[in-house]
């Protein structure tokens, strides 16, 4: 997105469209390369248990999102701006640990995008995430990309879910161990729930589609129904391509298959349909990639813009900059598939942070006035933002010694 400046109030049918645009934009960016990858190896790992995984995530997003779409709606302010209402300098705080956050998700983004056009042209990983990032930031400087990168999330969100529905057919799962383990797990892992809510909701995914309503004038108590349908849409979507996913990676784990560890999302593909299978996997892996860094870079440094007048002033190439810094970081640290891993965990001990935040907001009346927020939406963003807060410790401890081996 390139958006900007609020919209001004819009028809019913540009009404529609920013509601869907702002749900696929949320979806889009969570259906990353980390989304891929992360399903990919905690399949591999817990087998039909990985359903269970799957199923609290969802909770837990649903639990995270509505309370910040609706909060930031009523207050009709960025997120920044809300934080600060709360108490002056937590906004600047919230949008430093975002911009990092997007920062690490972006290095991650980078490194998706080296593994599509592997699997796209068979060049390395780091020669594909750096062609990638100039076509990036190409696509971004032209005049026309934010209009075509709302009509791309959501061709490629249909475009994904299909694709990999496909796939999940030919690799034929075991659908009666699927869906009892997903409320009968016979293995659990802390690490796969921080990870695959971190990717989903965490950091600057969280804001995307609040932020895209506060700029298409989608504000006040009168839209709230319409902001939740949309969060809601958002976050079906997303889990949507999740469970196909993880069926098409359990059909394939479950004949004894194992997956490339240097690519295990995109051997899925390739162990189920083939060569073919592959090679249409990185295009979608690729595609999902570029989506990604071009929001991620754009969110993250809309957190940046209140604070300073040189940013404000220079955000196009500050965005490009941004941009540039993942290549660079992702170049010297390498490891691709433990980055991904890596940068969902820690985009998850983000999200109790912001959530914390948006909850506390919630009960201000100088920043949303008479409006009552559900006792039953703050009951769960609480059991979210704490139970993220210990697991995300944990897991981030756990995994930080694994990036330097």
């Amino acid at each position: 997105m390139t958006i900007t400046e609020a919209e001004p109030t819009a028809p019913r049918s540009s009404l529609r469209g920013a509601l869907l645009g702002a749900a696929f934009l949320m979806a889009t960016s969570a259906i990353g390369p980390g989304f891929l990858t992360q399903t990919a190896v905690f399949t591999s790992r817990l087998g039909a248990s990985f359903g269970f995984a799957i199923l609290v995530s969802v909770l837990f997003d649903l639990g995270a999102q509505l309370n910040i779409w609706r909060v930031i709606a009523v207050a009709e302010r960025r997120a920044q701006d809300v934080a600060n209402g709360v108490l002056p300098g937590l906004g600047t705080l919230l949008a430093i640990l975002v911009s990092l956050g997007g920062l690490a998700f972006n290095i991650g983004n980078i490194a998706g995008a080296g593994l599509g056009m592997n699997a796209m042209l068979g060049v390395s990983t780091l020669q594909g995430a750096v062609a990638s990032a100039v076509i990036g930031v190409a696509l971004f400087l032209s005049r026309e990309a934010g209009r075509a990168m709302d009509r791309f999330a959501q061709i490629l969100g249909y475009l994904m879910v299909g694709l990999t529905f496909y796939v999940a057919v030919a690799s034929r799962p075991p659908l009666g161990e699927a869906f009892a383990r997903t409320f009968v797990p016979v293995k659990l892992d802390v690490l796969s729930i921080v990870t695959i809510v971190g990717g989903t909701v965490g950091g600057y995914i969280t804001f995307a589609g609040a932020h895209r309503l506060l700029d298409a004038g989608v504000t006040g108590r009168d839209s709230l129904r319409r902001v939740t349908q949309s969060a809601t849409t958002g976050i079906l979507i997303a889990s949507l391509m999740r469970v196909v996913l993880f069926l098409a990676a359990l059909g394939v784990v479950s004949k004894g298959l194992e997956l490339d560890p240097g690519n295990p999302s995109a051997s899925v593909f390739r162990l189920a349909t083939g060569e073919i299978g592959y090679r249409v996997f990185g295009v979608v892996m690729w595609s999902a990639a570029i989506t990604s860094v071009v929001g991620s870079a754009y969110t993250s440094v809309s957190f940046l813009r209140s604070f300073s007048s040189f940013i404000d002033d220079h955000w196009t190439w500050v965005i490009v900059g941004f941009i540039a810094v993942s290549t660079i970081v992702f170049a010297i640290v390498g490891q691709p598939v433990r980055t991904l891993i890596f940068v969902g965990a820690l985009n998850g001990l983000i999200l109790p942070i912001s959530l914390g935040v948006m909850l506390v907001a919630s009960r201000h009346r100088a920043i949303v006035g008479d409006y009552r927020h559900s006792v039953l939406l703050t009951l769960g963003g609480v059991i979210v933002a704490a139970s993220m807060a210990a697991m995300g410790v944990w897991s981030l401890w756990k995994q930080i010694p694994l990036l330097f081996r």
